[in-house]
């Protein structure tokens, strides 16, 4: 039997709010091994918002981060159902894409999206957050408590829903077992 593909797929808010706080250096650290990989649909939304956004471009620019194409007939199938579900006036796009291509190809979702997150554990999508992540990062030793703190605090300060307010990064993970 061969191992699944260690590849993380992700959509485009962890990736442009951490790209916002200066932080996307972390994702690339704590993606280890992991391929990075971004669906077409994603790309568009981030190249889409590159004008009033600049700070997108270190994303696209970002080299570790791989573009697949959803073209497959799998693949399609899958992102009409997940559209089915969530796309409502344009929105959802990037997390249907995300859902899709991890549910066809057996790797890990990185969506922060309360209703994708709900669809992807109904639907049985392996899926992890951005602060999952980054907890997964201080267990190895990788990052601190106190680094993940402040890239919290600063995802914060850029308006990014988080379960805590600032600098309760620290009482959220004891309180959940996260660090």
């Amino acid at each position: 039997m061969t191992e699944p593909p260690n590849e993380l797929v992700l959509d485009t808010g962890p990736l442009s709010n951490l790209a916002k706080a200066g932080w996307l250096g972390v994702l690339r650290a704590v993606a280890g091994d992991s391929t990075v990989v971004v669906p077409d649909v994603v790309e568009s939304e981030l190249r889409n918002g590159v004008q009033a956004y600049p700070f997108l471009q270190s994303v696209l620019d970002a080299e570790w981060i791989l573009r697949r194409r959803l073209e497959s007939p799998a693949e399609i199938a899958a992102y009409a159902r997940f559209a089915a579900r969530m796309v409502v006036g344009g929105r959802n796009i990037g997390e249907t894409g995300v859902l899709a291509y991890a549910s066809v190809h057996g790797v890990t979702a990185v969506i922060d999206d309360r209703v994708a997150r709900k669809v992807a554990v109904e639907e049985r999508v392996e899926l992890r957050g951005t602060l999952g992540l980054l907890c997964e990062g201080i267990r190895s030793g990788l990052l601190t408590v106190a680094l993940v703190s402040e890239l919290a605090d600063h995802l914060l300060e850029n308006e990014y829903h988080l379960p805590f307010k600032s600098g309760g990064f620290e009482e959220w993970a004891a309180k959940n077992d996260m660090a």
